[in-house]
């Protein structure tokens, strides 16, 4: 959840309304889609550079998603969605491992949810329930398109916290083979601490009031939040892989060791700087961070796993030097 700035908040009728006309326009573009060329897809790094050019058109999707020709293979034989952050949308925020997973071979599908509508460029401030209802629906529409049993799930911010709703109590769990999750907020922050202020000073009602009026999720990603204490009351669910990447820098999920999940045999966390001191990616470029999204790769196929590479990755603005294909 990048910053506190967004559209009205949104009654759940009207979200459930929101939710009805976003599976039809995703509908429409899962399945006439045109189709890309086989060619390798030029792959952006910069996550700033990504997300200006590409914040104004939420309903186009990133490069390589939403491709109706798309065939799944033995290799690759679950579609990937990727389910963007607060104040994100599908196109800013999927500039990067989008076109990564098309050139290897993936099945990707994108979509937008909990806006105020489909072609805000604002996404994901709604109530995070009727955000994972839209993600239940999107699920489905995918798996009918392509045939598959099951989805792999690739989230960042809220987008790999409220996944896990839709698994707990949504049906999910049967649909989902295994979750990606960059820098999620599954034990929420403290704002870089203005929660925390905000509650010694007494005034946690009067700034979360001012703050649900424009972002709803936001409210429910505070660390303690009665949302998250419900979600987590079963941090997993059997049968999901779970895979938490995160970055020490996250100055938006705070303090950073909120992201991971309690160990268990079907959980990853991974710290980027475990694997590379010179990685300096933050809440934002963790989503385009070549470290980060080398470590999505292996978990969606630990068969075939790539190298890791070690890189100097600046916050917002990416790699320095040449990014090695992988």
């Amino acid at each position: 959840m990048p910053s506190p700035l967004g559209p009205h908040r949104l009654g759940r009728a009207a979200l459930a309304a929101v939710a009805a006309t976003a599976v039809a326009v995703v509908l429409a573009s899962v399945l006439v889609a045109p189709a890309r060329a086989a060619t390798r897809l030029p792959v952006n790094y910069d996550f700033i550079a990504g997300a200006t050019a590409t914040a104004l058109a939420p309903n186009i999707p990133p490069p390589g998603a939403n491709n109706s020709s798309c065939q799944l293979t033995a290799a690759h034989p679950y579609p990937v969605i990727l389910v963007n952050g607060t104040f994100a949308n599908m196109d800013d925020n999927w500039q990067a491992a989008a076109p990564l997973l098309a050139n290897h071979g993936y099945c990707v599908y994108a979509f937008n949810y909990g806006g105020a509508s489909p072609a805000s460029p604002i996404q994901g401030t709604g109530d995070i329930a009727a955000s994972a209802a839209q993600l239940a629906t999107f699920v489905n529409t995918v798996l009918a398109a392509t045939g598959a049993p099951k989805a792999d799930l690739v989230g960042h911010s809220q987008g790999g916290m409220m996944p896990r709703y839709y698994l707990n109590f949504l049906g999910g769990a049967s649909k989902v083979n295994d979750l990606v999750a960059l820098a999620p907020s599954n034990f929420g922050t403290t704002l870089d601490g203005i929660t925390e202020l905000a509650g010694l000073l007494g005034a946690s009602s009067a700034l979360n009031g001012a703050l649900a009026s424009v972002c709803e999720a936001c409210v429910q990603q505070e660390q303690g939040s009665a949302f998250l204490a419900r979600l987590n009351a079963a941090p997993t669910v059997p049968g999901v892989h779970y895979t938490v990447i995160e970055s020490v820098d996250d100055e938006v999920v705070t303090p950073y060791a909120n992201a991971f999940l309690p160990a268990a045999p079907n959980v990853t966390n991974i710290t980027v700087q475990h694997q590379c001191l010179l990685d300096g990616s933050d809440h934002l470029e963790i989503a385009a961070d070549p470290v980060a999204l080398a470590d999505m790769l292996n978990a969606l196929d630990p068969a075939s796993p790539v190298r890791v590479p070690c890189l100097i990755v600046q916050p917002l603005t990416g790699p320095v030097g040449p990014v090695p294909n992988f």
